[in-house]
């Protein structure tokens, strides 16, 4: 065993009988890159594995007595519930969560990062306001689940499956689609709630990647599109349309009203170039969700990687799922620009903790039944390897769910683990492009911003290459370094941000998966 000039443990070589990689020399578990039988000899680690140990999951290298810490990347995963001998099995039978103090450290290692002076450039829509875009949909927004049917089908009149001919004359156009949600009544008119779902929406009927948008209510519903419209300072325009239901006269109307609306739209919509641009431009919001043991050696580092050029060419990445970073975000207050930042973060944390108290759920909740067979144990385990997404740059700035991202560089944004949710929110925070980590493999998409698939394992990227654009399980194989690939990936988003359709979109997803975050009581 040894480790590689990118800072990640190689594998064992080919000769050993077991293949294992070690994270971190402080470690006292191993991670099995085989199906381990009993009986099999570590040689790298000169143990002899007791009892089976599937891909992807963790050994133990030496005894660990009962309540002593377990450690992965050099860090602590949980605690030993019983003693577990080296050589055996280490998962959610014998590793349990527990307490222990985190140094925050605010900035100890923030660093400054010089940009390059010519920065990387892709084929961007600049709108008039100066924002730039990925792609060029029309949007059909809902203020209430009540007008989600007819948003549906105004959209549905314009596909291009059962209508081809409608789109045709505007090929610049990437298509119409429908974003409903379950909420925006019944909800308290003064209360968090209803101001997180204002300022995802306002985020969405302003982001760069609609070239029109209509916002349809009912008319009787809390979420009132007038105080929307005036409350996040929205300007109704040829780009911008709204109407409600009950004043256009019921179902059938407001059909026939949205697609006419839609119609007017389209030539300006279409009369649009893409031209280059700098990557200072691209707005990344990292995901990783049907995570597995490998998420945090390949994909998540990849991505990582990937983000500190994006950094060094002036662009922005965006860090969420707030639950999927505790335990570790002491990692990232270290990295802080300014204490006020790093102090801005562990308020997040704080709330969380309050949250999932006063609603009688634990914050190790989090690791999900595909997670676990995945070999991931604790929430501190996952969010250890889901930091990696981050890079090792400076965290810049901490926004709330939805907030409009301003900074440049690492950025925070609180959001559940949720990835619907999640990114939804990167999205409404100006989010033009998604980069997705999955091990289990996730099937996902973001419209109206384009989702970009990486597969943690060579395995699944031969069982499902049909939804991943990117194959980082080659980390493993020993064919490629991750700085390596980093750099292929970060053209991949450059490729894709200049229109090179993804997998997930060339699949249709992304209308589905716009999920505001609900935080209201529904009454």
């Amino acid at each position: 065993m040894h480790t590689s000039s990118n800072g990640v443990a190689a594998p064992s070589s080919a000769k050993s009988r077991a293949r294992v990689i070690r994270l971190h020399p402080d470690d006292n578990v191993v991670v099995a890159l085989d199906q381990l039988l009993s009986g099999t000899h570590v040689a790298s680690e000169g143990v002899e594995v007791a009892g089976l140990i599937p891909p992807g999951h963790k050994m133990a290298t030496c005894l660990i007595q009962e309540g002593r810490p377990v450690r992965r990347y050099g860090q602590i995963i949980g605690f030993a519930s019983q003693s577990i001998r080296a050589g055996q099995h280490v998962h959610t039978h014998n590793l349990t969560m527990g307490e222990f103090t985190r140094d925050y450290a605010f900035c100890a290692d923030s660093r400054e990062t010089p940009e390059v002076v010519e920065p990387a450039s892709f084929q961007g829509i600049l709108r008039e306001d100066g924002t730039v875009a990925t792609r060029n949909f029309i949007g059909v927004l809902t203020s209430v689940n009540c007008s989600a049917t007819v948003a549906r089908a105004i959209a549905d009149y314009f596909r291009r499956d059962l209508r081809p001919d409608e789109l045709a004359p505007f090929p610049n156009v990437d298509g119409v689609v429908a974003l409903t949600h379950s909420s925006g009544c019944a909800i308290d008119s003064e209360g968090e709630g209803l101001g997180v779902l204002q300022r995802t929406l306002a985020g969405y009927a302003r982001h760069p990647n609609f070239g029109g948008v209509l916002v349809i209510g009912l008319g009787c519903e809390t979420n009132q599109i007038s105080r929307l419209v005036a409350s996040q300072g929205l300007c109704e325009s040829s780009r911008l349309q709204t109407y409600a239901i009950q004043d256009a006269g019921g179902t059938t109307k407001s059909i026939e009203r949205g697609i006419e609306l839609v119609k007017q739209m389209l030539p300006k919509a279409n009369a649009i170039r893409r031209q280059p641009v700098s990557a200072r431009h691209l707005v990344i919001g990292l995901q990783c969700g049907g995570s597995d043991g490998y998420s945090g050696i390949t994909a998540n580092p990849v991505l990582g990687a990937a983000v500190d050029l994006l950094v060094q060419h002036g662009g922005t990445a965006i860090l969420s799922e707030t639950p999927e970073i505790y335990g570790a975000e002491h990692l990232l207050t270290r990295r802080a620009r300014t204490a006020e930042v790093g102090q801005k973060l562990v308020k997040r944390i704080q709330w969380w903790e309050d949250h999932c108290s006063r609603n009688g759920a634990a914050m190790n909740n989090n690791p999900s039944a595909g997670n676990k067979a995945g070999g991931l144990t604790t929430v501190l385990e996952k969010s250890l390897g889901g930091i990696a997404k981050g890079g090792s740059t400076n965290m810049n700035e901490v926004y709330e769910y939805a907030e409009t991202v301003t900074s440049h560089g690492l950025v925070f944004m609180d959001t559940p683990g949720f990835d619907p949710v999640s990114a939804t929110g990167q999205v409404a925070g100006g989010a033009n492009l998604i980069c997705f980590t999955t091990g289990r493999g996730s099937a996902y998409g973001c419209a109206p911003s384009p989702s970009i698939k990486l597969a943690t394992n060579t395995a699944l990227w031969e069982r499902q290459s049909d939804d991943m654009d990117l194959n980082c399980g080659e980390v493993l194989e020993g064919n490629v370094s991750i700085p390596e690939l980093g750099a292929r990936l970060f053209q991949l988003m450059l490729d894709t941000a200049s229109g090179q359709r993804s997998r997930s979109e060339i699949h249709g997803y992304g209308q589905n998966e716009f999920v505001p975050w609900q935080i209201s009581v529904i009454t």
